[in-house]
């Protein structure tokens, strides 16, 4: 590793990255701080407290304008399009490891670190292994490990990552925390996604949108007309609540057909399905064929399940060994091989 390189931290004002700030101030010599903000924080953190706490410089930057079109935006129209994304993966690849990336090198670090629950493998962690390019590994802590979420990033952007939390669960971080008496500005957990302050998806779609909902039908497996819905954007494949439509069982969301404004349900055992496309792949192992008896989570609260993937440049075919319910299009599906991210892609 190069002698006295130059870590800047992203601080949100919370306490992994409080910690992370702390050890990194301990390990490095030249340390800064940066807060970012997106337009969308109910208020604003005391970043001036954070320096104070840590012992370096914080600059506050505005990337909201960035955060609007490339997160926002991106996940409205994802919705629109009867899919459902998860921002927070694209916001880790495009805004903190790249708008808030290129930022930090501008004002001349090396490096960006950050609270994530995640692990990197490259030649700075480990210098007498002979790695030839950097990967991403599961954080040490099952309940908080964040891989999930950075399995988009590539290796290029890997090598200029640091994650201070790596080897710490959720408890030793807020431990550290009391011992070494830091107070988070913001001491509760962030939120999933952080531009939707009251989880009401469909009213933040229509308001950023100024469209108005359109009525469509409800059909079941066999074509039939079972009911009338209020608007697509209000499902998300697998969900119950909300369809309205008397039956002998519960109706699920099978299929949200955009085109023809329809929505498809179905009993819960009629959910499950073993075939899924993906697209848009990141992936980072040197095989690029057929990989087998692999590990795939399809949204972070999946435990994952053993497939096999066949890849086709950008775009691939998994097979799970068993049927997985709630497949979701516009989801990543993420690749493990024990703890390692073997890669990431777009449900489709």
């Amino acid at each position: 590793m190069m002698q006295n390189p130059i870590v800047a931290v992203a601080l949100s004002g919370g306490v992994d990255s409080l910690v992370s700030g702390y050890l990194l101030k301990q390990k490095y010599k030249h340390v800064f701080g940066i807060h970012f903000t997106t337009g969308y924080e109910k208020e604003p953190a005391d970043h001036t407290s954070l320096g104070n706490q840590l012992g370096f410089p914080v600059t506050c930057i505005d990337l909201s304008k960035v955060f609007e079109k490339k997160i926002v935006q991106y996940f409205i129209q994802t919705y629109l399009e009867g899919k459902t994304p998860n921002p927070c993966i694209i916001c880790n690849k495009e805004i903190k490891f790249g708008e808030l990336l290129k930022t930090a090198q501008n004002m001349g670090a090396d490096f960006l670190a950050t609270g994530h629950y995640a692990t990197v493998v490259n030649p700075i962690s480990f210098p007498n292994k002979k790695i030839s390019h950097c990967y991403l590994e599961k954080g040490i802590d099952p309940l908080k490990d964040q891989s999930y979420f950075l399995s988009l990033l590539s290796s290029d952007q890997l090598e200029k990552i640091i994650f201070p939390l790596a080897g710490m669960t959720k408890q030793e971080v807020k431990a550290f925390a009391r011992s070494k008496h830091l107070a988070p500005p913001q001491p509760s957990e962030s939120q999933d996604i952080c531009f939707i302050h009251d989880n009401n998806f469909s009213r933040f779609i229509l308001e950023k949108q100024v469209i108005s909902p359109q009525h469509g039908n409800i059909i079941d497996m066999n074509g039939k007309i079972v009911g009338r819905h209020k608007g697509l954007h209000k499902f998300t494949i697998g969900q119950r609540r909300g369809i309205n439509c008397p039956a002998k069982e519960p109706y699920y969301v099978k299929k949200i057909d955009m085109k023809n404004n329809v929505l498809g349900v179905c009993f819960k055992k009629d959910l499950s399905e073993k075939n899924i496309k993906i697209a848009q792949i990141n992936w980072n192992f040197p095989n690029r064929k057929i990989i087998s008896d692999i590990m795939t989570k399809i949204r972070y609260s999946h435990k994952g399940a053993i497939s096999s993937l066949s890849l086709n440049g950008s775009c691939g075919e998994l097979v799970f060994d068993e049927p997985q319910n709630a497949i979701t299009p516009g989801q990543a599906a993420v690749f493990y091989k024990d703890a390692r991210v073997l890669g990431a892609g777009i449900i489709q």
